[in-house]
């Protein structure tokens, strides 16, 4: 069961992230994290992120912006051995508190609060209109490119970030999504190459048929979304999943997944 579920949400998600720069991290690790461990659900997801990211280099990387992948990329690399770093120190640590709930015990760690809590703001962005009406210019790109490597490494939320910044910075349709898909794979093999160091250990070889099978979902949808971009607009759907997405921070937050 748990193959059809990820699949069939790399498959969906990969259309939406094509169009809107982000989504298919912020949908995937939770999902991941219903059947796993948090830990290892941002890696599976990190994987699957990355490769997905390779095809689509393919598609449209020949469009990104030379300037803003200095000015952003380098910064957003950097960040992202930080991040992925401290997601590794943050996942031994003991439960926050315990507590019962209709006959069973739910423990409420750090990591899942950590991460709940990101996966509420990123939502959030999409629902509150102040955050369509915030300015940002190039040179805050910098700034943004920390933020956006940092969040990746440490929960897998990058593109969210990136995209609040790169949409401003005067980039043509095409630009915003070249330079998005580079920056994203350049942070993918940052913090995975931190990750190895723990998570081949717990669970990552052994579901390696199940990370295959997201990954050529994730492509199909790819596929689907390059063919469709000058034709969709994802305005509802980015606001429906963000409520989901809230929904299933809140149970994550709780420690009921």
């Amino acid at each position: 069961m748990e193959i059809v579920i990820i699949s069939l949400a790399a498959f969906l998600t990969a259309i939406l992230t094509f169009f809107s720069g982000f989504g298919l991290g912020t949908i995937l690790t939770p999902v991941f994290a219903v059947f796993f461990p948090i830990d290892l659900a941002i890696a599976l997801t990190g994987v699957v992120h990355f490769f997905n990211n390779i095809f689509k280099l393919f598609l449209v990387g020949r469009d990104a912006n030379r300037s803003i992948l200095i000015r952003f990329g380098i910064p957003a690399i950097l960040a992202a051995f930080l991040g992925a770093w401290i997601l590794l120190q943050i996942t031994d640590l003991k439960p926050l508190f315990t507590y019962p709930l209709f006959g069973y015990d739910f423990e409420v760690t750090p990591i899942n609060l950590i991460i709940s809590l990101l996966l509420i703001g990123f939502a959030l962005m999409d629902l509150i209109p102040f955050f369509d009406r915030i300015q940002l210019e190039r040179k805050h790109l910098p700034f943004g490119g920390f933020l956006s490597g940092f969040f990746g490494g440490l929960s897998g939320h990058q593109g969210a970030l990136r995209s609040a910044f790169l949409i401003k910075a005067g980039l043509s349709k095409e630009a915003f999504i070249g330079t998005g898909v580079v920056i994203g794979t350049l942070i993918d093999f940052s913090r995975l190459t931190v990750y190895s160091s723990r998570f081949l250990e717990s669970g990552l070889i052994q579901n390696l048929p199940l990370v295959t099978i997201a990954t050529v979902s994730a492509i199909l949808g790819a596929v689907i979304g390059n063919q469709l971009l000058k034709k969709v607009t994802l305005k509802f759907l980015q606001q429906f999943i963000a409520i989901l997405l809230i929904l299933i921070s809140l149970a994550l937050g709780a420690g009921w997944i």
